[in-house]
């Protein structure tokens, strides 16, 4: 089960690197995967506010997910079918687990039940792709301006993007202009997310 959700990951991540040829030349469409259906993103809009930071090993620090703006009481949704894996607390946060199958779960921190079923959600409940699994609470490193999703396979975290619909564009922003006197070329520093 490890290794067909590995070739997954992988998979998914050529997904990303793959440019085909077509008649008119180079294209940057990615390679469609019929095994590996993308997630929809749990609340809307999307704005990155913070990515996944590998750590260089399983307990070093990093960010074991995306951090994605949202205020309290925004409504999350369920981005893929699953089923409730956890619903409780952690620490000093409200988390939501979800099984998506094949050793892959997403959790999402700190949200709470809101809504008939949302408040409702049972461990082993089946949960459908956009169905509500609460709302944007407090607590943890959030705490109440964003939503915490973090991807495990088999319990190694692995960055959410690799399964989410659409990556958002990274747009290179100058931080700093260089002097027209100087005659220099301009420099870009830094990166955001649009």
């Amino acid at each position: 089960m490890r290794t067909r959700a590995l070739k997954a990951v992988v998979a998914a991540m050529v997904t990303v690197a793959v440019v085909t040829l077509g008649s008119g030349g180079v294209s940057a469409e990615p390679v469609a995967l019929a095994q590996t259906p993308r997630w929809a993103w749990p609340l809307h809009p999307v704005s990155v506010v913070r990515g996944f930071e590998a750590p260089p090993t399983p307990y070093a620090a990093g960010h074991r997910g995306l951090d994605l703006a949202a205020g309290s009481g925004t409504p999350v949704y369920a981005p893929a079918d699953g089923i409730v894996y956890f619903v409780g607390t952690v620490v000093d946060r409200p988390v939501v687990t979800l099984d998506h199958g094949g050793g892959v779960l997403s959790s999402y921190e700190p949200v709470a039940g809101a809504g008939s079923r949302a408040s409702a959600l049972e461990v082993g409940a089946t949960v459908p792709a956009g169905e509500s699994i609460g709302v944007v609470a407090s607590g943890g490193h959030c705490d109440a301006r964003c939503l915490h999703v973090g991807v495990r396979i088999d319990g190694a975290y692995v960055s959410p993007l690799l399964f989410f619909d659409r990556i958002p564009r990274a747009v290179l922003l100058p931080l700093q202009r260089a002097v027209a006197s100087t005659g220099g070329p301009a420099h870009a520093r830094g990166w955001a997310i649009r």
